[in-house]
């Protein structure tokens, strides 16, 4: 009785332990780790990637082929894809990828953190090391068990925009390609500092924990200012002016006829626009004064995420060029 009692309690812990989420702090020991995947149906996967550089475990959408293929990095937008949805549940992305030669990798988390790596723990948003994790750690432990062939790209927007284009030049050789949708590129010029601390308060976070205001990071991270390190780099770069666009109407899917959610996309998503163009200009002149090419996508429309996923569609073919599939 006592065994089989035993056996039994035995065999509960361990189910109670198959259902309960990793634990925040899951250090396997030795480094950065693979924990665990999970189907999720068709090619779709979520990891589970514990990062020794934050000491935290992140959850990554994986969209998968089935063969070897070069990798897609899609970075979510200012919550970080926790509160208001990852690219997944606010795009076609899942279904737009299905059948595409590449395998797109999706990081949930990192929201308010420029997806950079942070000079001190911040007591709202904890420790950001994202750019150790997205250059160093994600890949590495990634690369066996989904068969990444080496060649990348990688595509952010709103927030991750600016982020992707400055891990592009913080890594020169590693991306093939660059999507910039809706974002910011420049970080070290007063207006922009202003935005950026702005932006880090309203999620509770203290600036200064990011970069102080001598850090020499925030030129390091100014795509404008280091244009030249995106050379060889196949750019799509887009931006709506803050005017209505096609998706700005009541008849548009993403209104659904609601017109307070109209009202509130031309108010806040245009204005917000507006100052995105202006950014997003400022880039564009400079590397057409480097002489380096890009494509450039300007249009009426506000900050939006049916303009994103017109944007990911849109850079899929100077993607796959650059990625030689």
């Amino acid at each position: 009785m006592t065994r089989r009692l035993l056996r039994g309690l035995t065999t509960i812990c361990l189910l109670l332990a198959a259902l309960l989420p990793a634990a925040a702090h899951a250090d396997p020991g030795g480094g950065p780790a693979l924990l665990g995947v999970r189907p999720l149906g068709g090619n779709q996967f979520e990891a589970s990637v514990y990062s020794a550089a934050m000491d935290r475990v992140v959850p990554v959408w994986i969209s998968h082929p089935g063969h070897s293929a070069p990798a897609l990095y899609l970075l979510n937008a200012i919550d970080g894809g926790e509160a208001g949805g990852p690219w997944t549940q606010r795009t076609d992305a899942a279904a737009f990828f299905a059948d595409k030669p590449v395998t797109v990798i999706q990081p949930i988390g990192g929201r308010a953190s420029l997806y950079t790596d942070w000079a001190a723990d911040d007591p709202v948003l904890g420790r950001n090391k994202w750019s150790s994790f997205l250059l160093d750690e994600l890949p590495a432990v990634l690369s066996d068990r989904f068969a990444l062939n080496g060649a990348n790209a990688i595509a952010g927007t709103s927030m991750s925009a600016g982020s992707a284009l400055a891990l592009a030049a913080a890594a020169p050789g590693r991306f093939a390609a660059v999507g910039s949708y809706s974002g910011c590129p420049r970080t070290d010029d007063p207006v922009s500092r202003a935005m950026v601390r702005a932006q880090l308060r309203l999620f509770g976070a203290n600036p200064d924990n990011m970069w102080s205001p001598g850090d020499p990071a925030w030129a390091a991270n100014d795509a404008v200012l280091n244009a030249e390190r995106l050379r060889g780099v196949a750019l799509y770069i887009s931006a709506g002016n803050g005017a209505p666009g096609i998706h700005d109407t009541l008849g548009d899917p993403s209104i659904g006829g609601d017109v307070p959610r109209l009202t509130d996309r031309l108010a806040i998503g245009g204005t917000m626009e507006t100052v995105v163009h202006d950014c997003t200009r400022s880039l564009t002149d400079r590397l057409a004064a480097l002489g380096i090419p890009a494509t450039t996508v300007f249009r009426n429309g506000t900050h939006a995420w049916p303009y994103w996923q017109d944007d990911l569609h849109d850079s899929w073919p100077v993607f796959a060029a650059a990625l030689g599939v």
